[in-house]
């Protein structure tokens, strides 16, 4: 369809979380970076954001930097109870028979990652959705995994990814502990006007296509309708495209964008 009207290789918009799309962004880059020297240091970080702000794509950009002496460990569904999140960190270290009881696992863990360790891998534990955990234990779980350690060194990294509302949860007097084990608190912010402009053309260019496709008031027209917001963008510019193809344009301008922005809020 729109792929070889326009020259793409590959769909240019997808939702995936390709890190090849990733577009730095002022606050992005930033936040790459930092992640970066706090999983070197094995620590504990939080990133926050809005819905599709790029959290997960980050993360994945981040495990290709860091290389495969870092060992990333997602749990992206963390609505489970105290002893059901510890179940879950054993079977993704490979333990063949994760315990029932909780201090059973623990030493699971503890042993899984001291071998990982043994052989020159770092587990990094990525924990996203994590304003879904309704269990405050859970919490204290991933403080206490923060205490496997050497005298050098600790024996991993913790990322605790969510929306804002995370942020809320975790300033209460409940979760003062983690709080002070905390060595990154980074909220991404959403893409300016300026950025979006960018964006779009970064994303454009890596699929197979040409910067410039978008004129400067439908891009306004995004930043409007979209708040800055990269999966809005992404749905959005989705729409654009095939609305253009449809009518043989060249060019997506604000008449393509407000032709579709009605079935955009729906």
């Amino acid at each position: 369809m729109y792929k070889s009207y326009f020259g793409f290789r590959e769909k240019p918009f997808s939702k995936t979380p390709d890190p090849r799309f990733l577009f730095l962004s002022r606050g992005h880059d930033e936040a790459l970076a930092r992640l970066e020297f706090v999983v070197r240091e094995r620590e504990l970080a939080v990133l926050t954001g809005d819905i599709g702000c790029g959290k997960t794509t980050l993360s994945r950009a981040l495990m290709d930097r860091l290389g495969p002496e870092f060992r990333f460990c997602y749990i992206i569904n963390p609505r489970l109870n105290a002893v059901e999140f510890l179940r879950t960190i054993a079977r993704i270290l490979d333990v063949e028979k994760p315990a029932d009881a909780k201090d059973d696992l623990i030493d699971q863990i503890h042993t899984a990652v001291y071998s990982s360790n043994q052989c020159g891998i770092c587990p990094v534990l990525v924990i996203d959705e994590a304003q879904m955990i309704s269990d405050p234990e859970v919490f204290d779980e991933i403080r206490l995994l923060t205490n496997f350690q050497l005298d050098d060194r600790n024996l991993l990294g913790v990322i605790i990814m969510g929306q804002p509302e995370l942020r809320q949860m975790m300033s209460t007097s409940r979760f003062e502990p983690l709080r002070q084990r905390i060595s990154l608190h980074y909220h991404l912010q959403p893409l300016k006007m300026d950025e979006i402009m960018e964006y779009l053309d970064f994303r454009l260019e890596v699929a197979g296509g040409t910067a410039g496709l978008f004129t400067p008031d439908a891009i306004q027209r995004i930043h409007e309708l979209t708040g800055g917001v990269p999966r809005k963008i992404n749905t959005m510019a989705t729409n654009a495209l095939l609305v253009a193809y449809g009518c043989d344009a060249a060019l997506i301008d604000s008449d393509i964008i407000n032709e579709i922005k009605d079935e955009m809020m729906m």
